[in-house]
């Protein structure tokens, strides 16, 4: 060994023994990035929950960044996997889990759940159902949603019905919609009993309550489906049900924009709407008091035995280094503990994934004030896991949805039957389910 050699190894022990060259072991945080795809007062909510995590968790440094709405995160992670710079932690809306599946960059977080026998017990059961693909938990619910029926209690006594005894039923929201829609003296409406957006979701919503299938295959969960199921006169009767009311005048149609209707209800130029029940909030806030909000389950076909399906998103981790994947699931497991959920759902409206965040003060004391996310919290619960109520599995779902919102708008415009249009729909989208199964290789 050179002379020189020897003097700059005595000079880095010097400056390591003196702590002026810090270990390699010390180096930093592990960085993650996490895409997420909510915005306006959700997405604060997520950023004061990343900062929380930063700033308890030395270790590991997340980069959370807002990436649009949930189709544009999808297109800018199809992209980022061609370029292999994907995030680490991905927002994702349901409707997207078979993408994520088959898109191979994903590692289910079952495999950490195993790893430490996590105890998921506490966990809502229909959430997770969900979420859960052959016995695997393959990402972790988070932002978790059902639609529920909404009325205005003093618009039901001003008509008089019972605000204590909502409807339940097709036909009961039909009664209850024409005696509530106020005539001019010439007879025409001057104020719908309802609204309802033209929303894909309350059509699989509508098949669930009555325990139809969406797709082949159990939803594809027995199977990868290759079809719908939905071009039968059961599932036809159901349009049948929603555009009768149209044509009626009972029931305003406002387009597919569900913000449009949640305006018109929270104005009072309706009494009735179906809506998330992640906008109880916004619809609360917006209403200020000037009349009773009612929430209900979401109404069904007469008999029918079904429930909802959730909606919403979760977090997927993906595929990185060793440390970046404990990091991420490390953030992922803390953002699904009970503390975590509890200000989230206080905060946002969504349900905490897990029961013991129900046994929090905080919660408690904000459903004694807003007693109607009992509504949410019960149907939930009701709703029997079956394959229709854990939802479809398809690759091509965002497109599926948008077929049938054309089919329903056929059927409003009097250019098709319902049956006519759904069987049109599932020409299509049988077709698109074709071709993106062709392309992952099934």
């Amino acid at each position: 060994m050179s002379n020189k050699l020897r003097a700059c190894l005595l000079l880095l022990t010097v400056l390591f023994l003196s702590g002026l060259v810090m270990d390699v072991s010390s180096a930093g945080p592990t960085k993650i990035v996490f895409w997420y795809s909510v915005g306006g007062k959700v997405a604060e909510t997520t950023r004061v929950l990343v900062d929380r995590f930063n700033a308890t968790h030395p270790d590991v440094y997340v980069d959370a960044i807002y990436q649009g709405s949930y189709d544009d995160a999808m297109n800018k992670l199809k992209a980022s996997i061609q370029g292999k710079s994907t995030p680490n932690v991905m927002q994702i809306y349901e409707i997207g889990s078979k993408f994520m599946i088959d898109s191979n960059a994903i590692v289910p977080v079952q495999k950490y759940i195993d790893k430490e026998n996590l105890d998921v017990s506490s966990f809502e059961r229909n959430i997770l159902a969900y979420y859960e693909i052959n016995d695997q938990l393959y990402s972790m619910p988070f932002n978790v949603s059902t639609p529920i029926l909404y009325y205005n209690k003093n618009m039901f006594r001003e008509a008089g019905l019972d605000p204590g005894t909502p409807p339940v039923t097709f036909d009961d929201v039909a009664r209850y919609a024409k005696i509530l829609t106020v005539r001019d003296s010439a007879g025409r409406v001057s104020r719908p009993g309802m609204a309802l957006a033209v929303y894909g979701w309350f059509f699989e919503q509508f098949l669930a309550t009555s325990n139809l299938l969406y797709a082949n295959n159990n939803n594809g969960r027995d199977g990868v489906a290759t079809a719908v199921a939905f071009a039968n006169p059961q599932a036809a009767s159901i349009i049948d049900w929603w555009v009768g009311m149209v044509r009626e005048g009972v029931c305003a149609n406002l387009g597919r924009k569900t913000a449009d209707t949640q305006k018109a209800f929270i104005s009072g130029q309706c009494a009735m709407t179906i809506d998330s029940t992640a906008v109880l909030a916004t619809i609360l806030s917006g209403v200020d008091g000037k009349f009773e909000v009612g929430t209900c389950y979401l109404p069904r076909q007469a008999g029918a035995k079904g429930g909802v399906i959730i909606g919403g998103g979760s977090l997927w981790l993906l595929k990185a280094t060793s440390a970046q994947e404990a990091a991420s699931w490390e953030f992922i497991k803390w953002m699904s503990s009970p503390e975590q959920q509890a200000f989230w759902h206080i905060n946002t409206g969504y349900f905490p994934i897990t029961k013991k965040a129900y046994d929090i003060p905080a919660v408690k004391q904000h459903q004694a004030k807003y007693p109607q996310f009992t509504t949410a919290v019960s149907q939930l619960r009701d709703s029997p896991i079956t394959r229709a109520t854990q939802g479809a599995l398809l690759g091509v779902f965002t497109q599926a949805r948008e077929i049938v919102e054309d089919a329903i708008e056929q059927v409003l415009a009097g250019r098709a039957t319902s049956l006519e249009a759904l069987k049109k729909a599932a020409q299509q989208i049988d077709a698109a389910i074709g071709r993106y199964n062709m392309t992952v290789g099934r």
